[in-house]
Order: C-alpha cells, then structure tokens, then sequence
C-alpha cells in the first residue's frame, strides 16, 4: 500500500479510530460450528474528505455491525460512530440477567433479535435526540446493519435500517439478506412491473429509512441458519455502489480463509471503480 493509500484510509471501531487500514480477526467456539472469525476494513475512499462510516466487533457477544453515517462534515461521523456504540453498550449492559430494557421485549423474537432491534431503537433516539439539541449536528443521521450469532441454537440475525447491506456467500453463490429501505426500491413493492424507464427515472441514492431521523424508527428482522463454510457480507453503500454482487462473491470465494483479504481486496476494487463514497466491509467466517 503506497503512502497516499494509506493516509486515505480509515477505521471505526467500538471506542475509537485505529491506525488506518485496520483489520480485526478473531475465532472463538459456535456451538454446532467450530469457528467464528470476522475481520473489518473502513476506507474514505477517493471522493470524500473524510470517513464517515464506522464498524464494530464485538467479538463475545458475537455482534457485528457497519454504520454508514450522513449529515455534512463531521455530523455523519457523529451519527455511526453512536449506533455503533449504543448498540455495543447495550448488549454490554443486557449481559446480566437483572438488565433494564427500556423498550418492550417481544415474546414472539429470539433474545438475540429483541437484543439487536432494541439496541438499534437506542441508537436511534439517541442520535435524534443529539441532533435536536446541537445545531452542529442537526440533521445527521445513519444507517445501520447488524448480525448476531446465536451459538446454542447454530442461528443467525440479521437487523437494518437504510441501505447498507448483508450478504450471505455459500457454495459460491450469494444472496441479498437485506432489502434496500430506498425511494426505488419503495416505488417497486408497490409497482413492481414499472418500466425500466421510469425506474431509470428515480434518484439511486435516495433512502427512506435512517436512525435519527425520526423519534422511532422501523427495523427489518431476517433470521438464517449459518452452515459451514459461510461467509457473510456487511457493507456499506460505498462498496455495493462500485462493485456488483458477482465480484463479491467470486472474491470472497477465492480469498478462502483468509477474510483479511477478501475485505481489503473489496475496497481496493471499489477505490479502483472510482472509490466515490467511503467504503466499509466487514467479512464473517463460519467454520
């Protein structure tokens, strides 16, 4: 990596920015699968002055996140890097059997997905609530998208808000977790045979979901059973924006192992496109 290349780069974390380029791997046991690891790259990107997107591993309580933040200089930065936290600190604070919840815990959902909506729920309020009181930050606002594992049951659930996304690469071949909460994607639930012409019409980068921009806020649930072998996908818009979902996949499928790789080839490619966004990936083996 050239010195250009890395002073482009940067890193979000749980509790600060890390030396950039950062990457984050870990294994520890899965119940029915033998090995969790996850590895984490953020990168400004080519176009953008500086990174505001965060990520996070939380590695013992098998909860990984990416948050792709907006709102101008400095306020996008403010509002990823507080879901991440928020989030982090609840599942900290819910490790205890005697935790306060402070939303309603729904009987029909697994633990770890009430855990998961309800962190985000936090984060939410609390980046609108820091939005309504600074004139510094008013407006910001983030994406989110999140995967925790349960271990006992061989599980996976999934969680988000806005358009970064989550995919699942198995046998190679990949699939889409998460539905994009933007304008087009909207128009197409309820018009799903719109002409290609008048979907070329809708902006791309419109999204009708985000924390902070509303008191409450709705969170999609996908749950998946995690198999050997898999490799799940977290990204930012900054990747998808720039690379298809084939070249994630053939990448991720050839890297193998090492997930350090696929993600820093990944963002290598979506600075090669023309790296307009930042872009974040967080790479999730299950062995």
């Amino acid at each position: 990596m050239t010195g250009a290349e890395s002073a482009r780069a940067g890193v979000a974390s749980l509790t600060e920015r890390p030396a950039p380029w950062t990457l984050i791997p870990e294994g520890r046991p899965l119940g029915k699968i033998t090995t969790l690891r996850a590895a984490g790259l953020s990168d400004v990107g080519l176009q953008r002055e500086h990174n505001e997107d965060a990520f996070c591993l939380l590695h013992e309580y098998d909860l990984f996140l990416v948050a792709d933040g907006m709102g101008g200089h400095r306020a996008g930065d403010v509002a990823s890097r507080m879901a991440t936290q928020a989030i982090a600190a609840f599942f900290q604070a819910t490790a205890s059997d005697d935790a306060t919840w402070p939303f309603h815990f729904d009987p029909s959902l697994s633990v770890e997905e009430n855990r998961l909506q309800t962190g985000i729920k936090i984060a939410n309020r609390k980046i609108f609530e820091a939005s309504n009181r600074s004139l510094d930050v008013r407006g910001m606002g983030t994406t989110v998208v999140g995967i925790v594992f349960n271990r006992e049951r061989g599980k996976a659930y999934i969680a988000h808000v806005g358009d970064s996304r989550c995919y699942r690469i198995r046998n190679g071949q990949i699939v889409q977790l998460t539905r994009d909460h933007s304008l087009l994607n909207d128009y197409l639930l309820v018009m799903p045979d719109m002409p290609q012409e008048q979907r070329d019409e809708l902006p791309r980068n419109v999204i009708t979901r985000a924390l902070g921009m509303q008191e409450s806020v709705l969170i999609d649930l996908v749950p998946d059973d995690p198999e050997p072998g898999d490799r799940y996908v977290l990204c930012s818009d900054g990747l998808t924006g720039m690379v298809d979902d084939q070249f994630v996949c053939e990448t991720v499928t050839r890297a193998g192992d090492d997930i350090e790789r696929a993600a820093r080839e990944l963002v290598e490619r979506a600075n090669q496109a023309g790296g307009e966004d930042n872009i974040t990936v967080v790479v999730v083996a299950v062995e």
